[in-house]
C-alpha cells in the first residue's frame, strides 16, 4: 500500500469497516475537513480503531481533535477535553486529557453544543490551525496485527 497516495490508503483502510460505518466515517471526515481549513490529517491505522487525528502540524502532542473508527461506531476525541468547560455533560471519559463523544449520527458534529466544545478546544490549542496552510493526508502508521473492522 505504500505505493499509494495518502488519500487512496485512507480509503482502503475505511473500505475495511461495514458499508453503514464507512458511510459515516467518510461523512464525518467531509464534516471535520470543511470545518477545520488547513488542518492535518494524520492517520493511524492501529490495532484496536482507524485514528485520524487533526492538527496544525504532524506532531502528535499539537493535534485538537480525532476521529477514530470502531467496527460499530464513529468517534469524535478532543484531545485535551478534560480542560473544556461542558455544563451539559456531553463529553464522555474520566482521564486527565482525552474526552470523546460517539457519533451516533455525523449530524452531532453540527449539533450547536458540540460545535462550541469544538470552537473552545480550537481557541485553546497550544498551536493554532492555519487557514491558510494547504491541508494533507499523512500516513503516520499501519499496524501489521489488527482486531477484526467489522463485527463479528
Amino acid at each position: 500500500m505504500a505505493d499509494l497516495s495518502p488519500k487512496k490508503q485512507l480509503d482502503g483502510f475505511i473500505a475495511k469497516f461495514s458499508p453503514e460505518v464507512a458511510t459515516a466515517t467518510k461523512k464525518a471526515l467531509a464534516a471535520m475537513r470543511k470545518r477545520l481549513p488547513g488542518a492535518l490529517e494524520l492517520v493511524y491505522d492501529n490495532y484496536n480503531a482507524l485514528a485520524i487525528a487533526y492538527g496544525p502540524t504532524e506532531r502528535t502532542s499539537e493535534v485538537i481533535f480525532s476521529i477514530a473508527v470502531y467496527p460499530r461506531w464513529v468517534s469524535l476525541f478532543f484531545y485535551y477535553g478534560a480542560k473544556l468547560k461542558d455544563p451539559k455533560k456531553i463529553l464522555k471519559g474520566s482521564g486527565t486529557q482525552v474526552r470523546h463523544i460517539v457519533l451516533d449520527t455525523t449530524a452531532r458534529l453540527a449539533n450547536p453544543d458540540i460545535s462550541a466544545l469544538m470552537d473552545q478546544a480550537l481557541a485553546q490549542a497550544k498551536v493554532p490551525l492555519d487557514p491558510k496552510q494547504k491541508s494533507r493526508i499523512v500516513i503516520k502508521s499501519i499496524s501489521a496485527k489488527q482486531r477484526p473492522r467489522r463485527p463479528t
